[in-house]
């Protein structure tokens, strides 16, 4: 299946072409627009290009080269959009780290990336990536994958503490004087970002992305959905920047000239947006399920019925599309004492939601739809510079990720495997070429280890993992192997089963190491079957320090919430492992099914 023809992408157009040309015209109104007290104040373009400017060539004078990389480590912030296009604007590559990430997961990106300088947004993270560089330069060396280059890692500028101004203060004439062929001279082939993503062996992967990747992303959604960019548009960044498909929407704001503001932080979204006014939002599957929980939980008492009463509405009249005469009545009554204070709480001016990282369920889109605010969900990994496929307002199927993007093609393969092809397909990994390969099929087609069908339309629907990274709720990749290896080290650990696909948060089901645990209990002066002992304080006091290692090797949002320790291990006889002893997370999840649902009852 191939999209439809795609949209040009100018040839000698790269990420900061754009700003560059906005910038030099006078006047205009603010693109970038951040929270104060009380208020937002904003950016214009003429002033965002002064504050890159500003950055870039204190980039240059440290002695940033073309193609150097720079690390990036902050929440979704103004400052981050400054420093991203600054990094750009200086000829070199962007390394987003997210802010949550542990010492350890910085050390291996500023380890395999060689990153030469790096941006903060706070002191605390600026001590991780001091930590992590020392780490690098320690000696872990060849037993972590080491390299040179990590040792090149220089000063860390702290946004929080006025960094970028510092950054700035090392420029002279002569650095602001290079910044426009520097900007101007990066070709689309050129690397533009290094974003690293979660693998299956724990070690995080750096997906390659081009200049030409990302603009040959925005082009195609600017092409496919410009009602969501239109002159009155306007969106809130709350998303990680980090994360590729927050990255992707900031250069398409940048290009349509759509403003972006940028929220205070993920506790106060839901402030943000009511305040802010956007038309459109990129958001998580959680954040709808918060909001629709957050208003069932308010609709207390006599309330509750009508609550109800709106969300049967809801599926009548998006999912079974009735549009009868009482319908419309019962649809008018249910917006008036329901949906109408929903967009209140959404700022009001809010039309579209775009949905994506995991899918959604079908109760709550037509909860959305019904109140007036369309959401489209969509289907992308980093390694596409974001979307592959996309509902539109024009062409949309609940249940689906929608059709390919302009000039994107797609086959299923014949185990199920969605393959793909683009413009926007990265340029493989960094330092991993066996990696590369493996991820390529011999005639050229990206292997996404998802499994797909296509319907007659050529809308995509999403049926499964080949692969067994997790994705939450939240849309955080996770990839279970990590925390699984490490729990395991703990002597009275003998299995264990990371969960949490399209959950709230990471969950574990651990298995105890029978010897061990005799021991542990005679030790201890304990007594009692397996499943007595799983349950007593001394074991569960030992499970946690288990666990807490664990989470030591990732992000929080990667980090185990809740456990349990079962009363059995896994064994050949019930099919829960192979025969040479690995897990068989299907029938596993099958036969604990009950347990797993216990982690994520409140």
């Amino acid at each position: 299946m191939q999209g439809p023809h795609p949209f040009e992408v100018e040839a000698a157009h790269n990420l900061t072409t754009r700003l560059w040309e906005r910038a030099a015209r006078p006047g205009g109104t603010d693109i970038l627009r951040y929270p104060t007290n009380g208020g937002w104040a904003g950016l214009s373009w003429g002033e965002l290009g002064e504050r890159v400017l500003a950055a870039a060539a204190g980039l240059i004078a440290l002695g940033i080269e073309p193609g150097d990389r720079v690390a990036l480590m902050s929440a979704t912030r103004v400052e981050w959009t400054i420093a991203d296009l600054a990094i750009l604007s200086a000829g070199a590559v962007t390394v987003p780290i997210y802010e949550t990430s542990s010492t350890e997961q910085c050390r291996w990106i500023l380890q395999d990336s060689g990153a030469k300088a790096a941006i903060a947004g706070t002191a605390d993270q600026a001590e991780t990536l001091g930590t992590a560089r020392e780490g690098a330069r320690g000696g872990s060396g060849e037993k972590s994958g080491a390299r040179s280059e990590a040792c090149q890692l220089g000063e860390v500028f702290v946004i929080d503490d006025g960094g970028l101004d510092a950054l700035a203060e090392h420029a002279s004439g002569s650095h602001r004087d290079q910044v426009a062929d520097r900007a101007a001279a990066p070709r689309q082939s050129d690397l533009a970002t290094i974003i690293y993503t979660s693998g299956t062996t724990g070690k995080p992967k750096g997906c390659m992305l081009t200049h030409g990747n990302l603009l040959w992303s925005v082009r195609q959604s600017e092409g496919s959905m410009p009602q969501l960019l239109g002159p009155e548009a306007c969106t809130l960044l709350f998303l990680p920047l980090a994360h590729a498909l927050a990255r992707f929407l900031q250069f398409l704001c940048l290009s349509s000239g759509v403003p972006m503001g940028y929220a205070r932080s993920l506790k106060t979204v839901a402030e943000d947006v009511a305040s802010f006014h956007p038309t459109f939002l990129l958001t998580a599957p959680r954040v709808f399920e918060k909001v629709f929980n957050t208003a069932q939980r308010k609709a207390s008492g006599p309330k509750a019925k009508v609550f109800d009463f709106a969300v049967r509405t809801s599926q009548q009249w998006v999912l079974q599309g009735r549009r009868g005469p009482v319908m419309r009545v019962k649809h008018a009554v249910a917006d008036k004492l329901v949906y109408t204070k929903l967009r209140h709480a959404l700022g009001g001016r809010l039309t579209h939601c775009v949905s994506g990282s995991a899918p959604l369920a079908p109760h709550l889109i037509a909860f959305f739809q019904a109140a007036g605010i369309t959401v489209l969900e969509g289907y992308g990994l980093t390694e596409t510079a974001a979307p592959v496929t996309g509902n539109t307002p024009e062409r949309m199927r609940i249940g689906t990720v929608g059709p390919p993007l302009p000039g994107v093609e797609i086959k299923i393969a014949g185990d199920g495997e969605i393959l793909l092809r683009g413009g926007n397909v990265f340029a493989g990994y960094y330092h991993n070429e066996a990696a590369t390969r493996e991820t390529f099929t011999d005639d050229g087609w990206l292997r996404t280890g998802d499994i797909g069908e296509l319907d007659d339309e050529g809308f995509l629907r999403i049926t499964g993992r080949k692969k067994e990274l997790i994705v939450t709720a939240g849309g955080k990749n996770v990839a279970p192997a990590v925390l699984e290896e490490r729990l395991k080290e703990h002597r009275l650990v003998s299995q264990a089963l990371v969960v949490g696909d399209e959950r709230p948060f990471i969950g574990c089901l651990i298995t105890l190491e029978p010897d061990e645990l005799a021991a542990f209990a005679a030790q201890r002066g304990l007594s009692g079957s397996v499943a007595e002992l799983a349950q007593s304080d001394a074991v569960q006091a030992e499970i946690a320090k288990a666990v807490e290692h664990a989470n030591a090797a990732v992000s929080r949002a990667e980090s185990i919430r809740q456990w349990r320790v079962l009363g059995r291990d896994f064994t050949i006889d019930h099919g829960e492992m192979t025969p040479s002893l690995k897990i068989r997370r299907n029938i596993i999840s099958e036969h604990f099914a009950d347990e797993i649902e216990s982690l994520y009852r409140r």
